[in-house]
């Protein structure tokens, strides 16, 4: 098929990620893999292709472009131009980001000839098994790296029968970003283009699963999704530094929240990778914190993507590079595997058609619990629960004369704030653990506490991160405590650490599970 594309003068490596479809031709995204001189001439040729009056006939046999046969570049089933039009439109070089190009408008109502195929039950079945002209791997070939545990009946019925459904996204950057939940979401529209989604974006960057199962009943569970995706793997590394334990705690804290807040719904955990994470798995280690996910996940039927081993197996088989996955904060390419392996897990869940004609719903088995001390009913508790003296303001805080970055999403919410040592503060609270969610800056402080009138503790709130940034993180003070009520006293330390350029405390939440 390659000599297909040279053929008609249209770079095979430059046009390599176009979506095959035997109802509808869609340009997903093109790679800039040729120098830019080449673009008019080549992708010009391309364009011939979408022009060319009609295709009567197509000879393909059923196999990948690496084996000898016959095959057309691609085919086009439409049966209105305009949808192609549109589609080509709306299409964006990566080169050139959240540019509308509108390759076959150019600002006028140009109208592309109709292009049809009559496409056999043998060519419908090839275009949905090669998905992408230059993709190895098969589609109907399930990576050993995804793991479907249980089913998706539930989110099925939702998308496919009622034609409406919700699916949520938490994590860290990797998940606010506009990367593979973006992929994840135009995947979803198109398999079921007449659902209506509310696709909710919770994530945070640099918070951890530890955060994560506090602010889950606030961020995700609120909106009552039918489908739900989990990515904390990297934070819980790089960020956190976390320990198997709090790994498995915050995770678990996760898992259980969910399900028991909804039985019925359908969870999906992906473990990204980082280069130390990427370093271990080269080693054949596992690493710590995707590790532990994997361990709860299992444990309660959860299926997962392991993103990280997928690119240590890709990279030492020379079939990637960790320059093309993109780093820590994946590039398209990056996001791009991570969501065909979601969409492999898909296709396998949704592939029982008896199973989705009955529509039946069908609740997920809760269960036992790994960790008493997980975060599974981890709530945040406002600052106005506490008791405090003068030394402490509820406020925004004068960020103007705050020296330190500042992440938009924070800057315009109260917090209970002091930079005064010794400032106190109490709280009442029921649970086995008490927290607070902070930012911690160049200035952060640490504090004292005290559970019940026991003896005081030192927490520090500042992180590595908090040199040039009010870093937002989670900072547990007690755990593990008798379930009931529990009595909090707190003080700004004189001490400071440091590196630290003040005593400063600005709490957005407790914590308490």
């Amino acid at each position: 098929m390659g000599q297909g594309w040279r053929a008609i003068g249209v770079s095979f490596r430059a046009v390599s990620r176009l979506r095959l479809d035997c109802d509808d031709c869609q340009i997903r995204e093109f790679e800039k893999r040729c120098h830019r001189r080449e673009y008019p001439m080549r992708f010009a040729s391309f364009l011939m292709l979408l022009l060319f009056p009609a295709f009567t006939s197509a000879q393909t046999r059923d196999c990948s472009y690496r084996k000898d046969g016959l095959a057309w570049p691609f085919a086009l089933v439409s049966e209105d131009s305009k949808s192609v039009r549109e589609m080509a439109n709306e299409s964006e070089l990566v080169g050139y980001p959240r540019t509308r190009q509108e390759f076959l408008g150019h600002g006028h109502d140009a109208i592309v000839g109709k292009v049809g195929v009559e496409a056999s039950r043998k060519l419908k079945h090839s275009l949905q098994r090669h998905r992408y002209i230059n993709t190895l791997q098969e589609a109907s070939e399930r990576s050993p790296n995804v793991h479907l545990r249980q089913h998706f009946d539930n989110s099925w019925i939702a998308f496919a029968g009622k034609k409406k459904g919700t699916v949520a996204f938490i994590g860290g950057s990797i998940t606010e970003m506009n990367g593979y939940r973006v992929m994840v979401e135009q995947n979803l529209r198109r398999r079921f283009p007449d659902t209506d989604f509310k696709f909710v974006n919770a994530g945070i960057s640099s918070t951890c699963s530890t955060t994560g199962a506090h602010r889950l009943a606030r961020d995700v569970l609120s909106t009552q999704p039918d489908l739900l995706f989990v990515e904390f793997a990297v934070n819980d590394d790089q960020d956190a530094s976390h320990a198997e334990r709090e790994c498995r705690r915050g995770m678990e804290g996760i898992l259980r929240q969910a399900l028991t807040t909804n039985p019925a719904m359908d969870i999906v955990v992906t473990h990204f990778v980082n280069p130390p994470m990427l370093e271990l798995l080269k080693q054949r280690k596992t690493p710590v914190s995707s590790g532990a996910h994997e361990a709860v996940a299992a444990h309660y039927g959860v299926s997962t993507i392991d993103l990280a081993r997928e690119v240590a197996e890709r990279i030492e088989a020379n079939e990637l590079t960790w320059a093309t996955y993109g780093g820590t904060h994946p590039k398209p390419a990056g996001n791009r595997v991570a969501a065909d392996m979601i969409e492999q897990l898909l296709d396998a869940a949704w592939a029982d058609d008896q199973q989705r004609e009955r529509g039946d719903p069908s609740l997920h088995k809760l269960a036992s619990v790994l960790d008493p001390a997980s975060y599974s009913h981890g709530r945040l508790l406002a600052g106005t629960k506490a008791d405090f003296d003068k030394s402490w303001v509820l406020g925004v805080p004068a960020w103007e004369s705050i020296l330190g970055g500042k992440r938009g999403r924070f800057t315009q919410l109260d917090m209970l704030c002091t930079d005064v040592a010794n400032a106190e503060l109490t709280l009442d609270f029921d649970g086995q653990a008490v927290g607070l969610y902070v930012l911690a800056g160049p200035d952060a402080g640490r504090v004292q506490y005290s559970i019940d009138g026991g003896e005081f503790k030192t927490a520090e709130l500042f992180h590595r991160f908090s040199k040039g940034l009010h870093y937002p993180r989670t900072v547990m003070l007690a755990t593990g405590l008798k379930r009931g009520p529990h009595h909090l006293t707190m003080r700004v330390a004189k001490d400071r650490h440091e590196q630290s350029r003040g005593n400063a405390v600005r709490i957005l939440e407790f914590v308490t599970n």
